[in-house]
């Protein structure tokens, strides 16, 4: 590649930067002492090609913002491409060794527990809806994490006032459950 990096980025990037690097220059200046120090660094001349490849990929791909040490971000950026692939060996070394420990998600709901998720989803948000909008707001809001100076924000009031607004809703809400709990008895 004779051109300069700005002028072929597919992303279009401009300029002071990518514009000043040659890449076949960089390449020449800095590959045979690349592949010696992966080669040395991960004792295999197959995986220190691969970092090698991988780091001028990144440099097309998404270059560094400044262009002053190439050489120093090629040859950090292949030590992370090693380091990540010593991690992915290793996770999948250990997950060989105890596939009782690998993440397993959680077995689909069958057709009748998804019905009741859903009606009772259904209820719940039928039973927020005939709150204040008030009300509505402090329980979302606690429910999401916010805190109670935040929530004092939203809804207009004091800090010290959340708690009591949070602990009245929440009695309106299991009101309400009840009430549609005892009528489906």
């Amino acid at each position: 590649m004779a051109s300069c990096l700005g002028c072929t980025s597919p992303r279009g990037i401009q300029a002071a930067t990518l514009c000043v690097v040659d890449l076949n220059a960089l390449f020449t200046a800095h590959h045979g002492a690349l592949i010696r120090y992966l080669t040395r660094l991960t004792g295999d001349a197959d995986q220190a090609a691969d970092a090698a490849q991988e780091s001028y990929l990144r440099l097309v791909r998404q270059p560094p913002a400044r262009a002053d040490n190439l050489r120093a971000w090629l040859f950090t950026v292949a030590t992370n491409v090693v380091r990540d692939e010593w991690k992915r060996r290793r996770h999948a070394v250990a997950l060989s060794q105890a596939p009782s420990r690998a993440p397993q998600a959680d077995a689909p709901p069958s057709p009748h527990e998804q019905l009741e998720r859903d009606e009772r989803r259904r209820l719940v948000r039928e039973m927020l809806r005939k709150l204040s909008t008030r009300d509505r707001t402090v329980l979302l809001m606690r429910e999401e994490g916010f805190s109670h100076k935040e929530i004092a924000e939203a809804v207009g009031t004091t800090t010290g006032s959340v708690g009591t607004m949070i602990a009245r809703a929440l009695r309106k809400l299991a009101n309400e459950l009840a009430q549609v709990a005892g009528t489906l008895s």
